[in-house]
């Protein structure tokens, strides 16, 4: 009996065993399906938001007192340092510029800047924009300048875009100056004033996914790789207008599209110098830091840039070209690098870490200048320093 009973329940614990066994692995299946879904679907939305352009452009900044002298805003992490800067007011209809910290009270969350001049529209307390171009409208608007409001044909149609001539009327020497992602043409006039003085012409293009420009058959960015043709369409018109001489310069995205058409453009043996001011030189760096910003785990953005490149997660990330971020890195590829290049980033960019442009200009010191900047935020160096900043162009350009 007890062999018997024993054997029965032998086989009925062996049973019991393997209903256990084939559902924990119904749960570990159903657990890692879930983790590799949630896995793609993270991957996915990180991959859209580096390369889906942001037409919104909110109000960041709160005015709370102004007068004919100085503007007090609450503090945020743009507001406090020191510099020139602008604000968009009125929803974008009204414009000041502003210009060093006068008072700092970190306990009540207020900073007292200087008011240096309202272009547009009224200034009073409430929401306004921050503005780290500046100035807040076209040369003519902004600087005095005369100008030229232009079309060039580009590979998706016709693209906007300023021309500036300095005295005498245009040249041989073009300067095509390109802005960033997200940014509009105004963050280049700032590099007007030292480029002309130097009697460069400037030519300040759009390109694919600006506002009111085609932006492609899939509205995304391509980080360069495909944002490159439009500039070189731009350069075209140059030379179409008398340009033998071109120097490239280029603003956070602007400079990853820069250095795709030094690379890739038949027209590249026309420039004889590249200005690069905060530069993208690695996607793939710049991504992971965004990644570790907002916690992404490691795996998650890895798989966001494969999907990217490959082929199968083209749909899911929603572009129709493959967006590979090795073609991106500048560092790698710096023995393929073949024009001078000035420099210009700052070791407090929190947006582009500049660890990538320092390793480049140690990687080819025959061929870029390095010029490191302290405390200016992504693409500010000229605001927190101006004087030397266009001291460096001019200097650069006169050459």
């Amino acid at each position: 009996m007890a062999d018997g009973r024993g054997g029965v329940s032998d086989g009925r614990a062996r049973s019991r065993a393997r209903v256990a066994a084939v559902a924990g692995a119904s749960v570990g299946a159903t657990t890692l399906v879930g983790t590799a879904a949630g896995s793609l679907a993270g991957a996915a939305y990180f991959a859209r938001k580096v390369l889906t352009p942001d037409r919104r452009r909110p109000d960041d900044v709160v005015i709370r007192a102004a007068d004919g002298r100085s503007v007090t805003l609450e503090t945020n992490a743009e507001t406090v340092v020191p510099g020139r800067y602008g604000l968009w007011t009125d929803e974008g209809h009204g414009h000041c510029r502003i210009g060093e910290v006068l008072e700092l009270d970190a306990a009540a969350g207020l900073v007292r800047r200087e008011l240096l001049g309202v272009d547009a529209g009224s200034l009073g307390p409430g929401p306004a924009r921050w503005n780290g171009y500046y100035y807040g409208a076209a040369p003519d608007v902004s600087l005095g300048l005369p100008m030229k409001y232009v079309t060039y044909e580009g590979e998706l149609g016709a693209m906007p875009a300023w021309v500036v001539a300095p005295e005498g009327g245009p040249g041989e020497r073009w300067a095509v100056l390109v802005h960033g992602r997200g940014a509009r043409r105004e963050e280049a006039v700032r590099a007007l004033p030292p480029l002309l003085a130097q009697g460069w012409t400037c030519l300040v293009p759009s390109y694919r996914n600006d506002e009111g420009v085609p932006g492609g058959d899939d509205g995304r960015y391509a980080l360069g790789l495909s944002e490159w043709r439009d500039i070189d369409a731009a350069i075209a018109y140059a030379v179409g207008r008398g340009a033998r001489d071109v120097l490239l310069g280029g603003w956070s995205m602007g400079g990853a599209i820069a250095l795709q058409l030094l690379d890739r453009s038949e027209r590249a043996g026309l420039v004889s110098r590249v200005v690069l001011d905060g530069p993208v030189v690695d996607w793939g760096d710049v991504l992971a830091h965004h990644a570790r910003q907002h916690h992404v785990p490691r795996p998650v953005g890895s798989l966001a840039r494969t999907m990217m490149r490959q082929r199968w997660g083209h749909r899911l990330v929603g572009v129709h070209e493959g967006v590979d971020l090795a073609l991106t890195d500048w560092v790698r590829r710096a023995d393929e690098l073949r024009h001078r290049v000035l420099l210009i980033h700052s070791a407090d960019d929190e947006f582009v870490p500049f660890g990538p442009s320092l390793a480049l200009a140690h990687a080819r010191p025959d061929l870029v200048t390095f010029e490191e900047w302290r405390v200016a935020r992504h693409c500010k160096e000229w605001n927190t320093d101006p004087q030397r900043w266009e001291r460096l162009v001019g200097d650069f350009a006169a050459g």
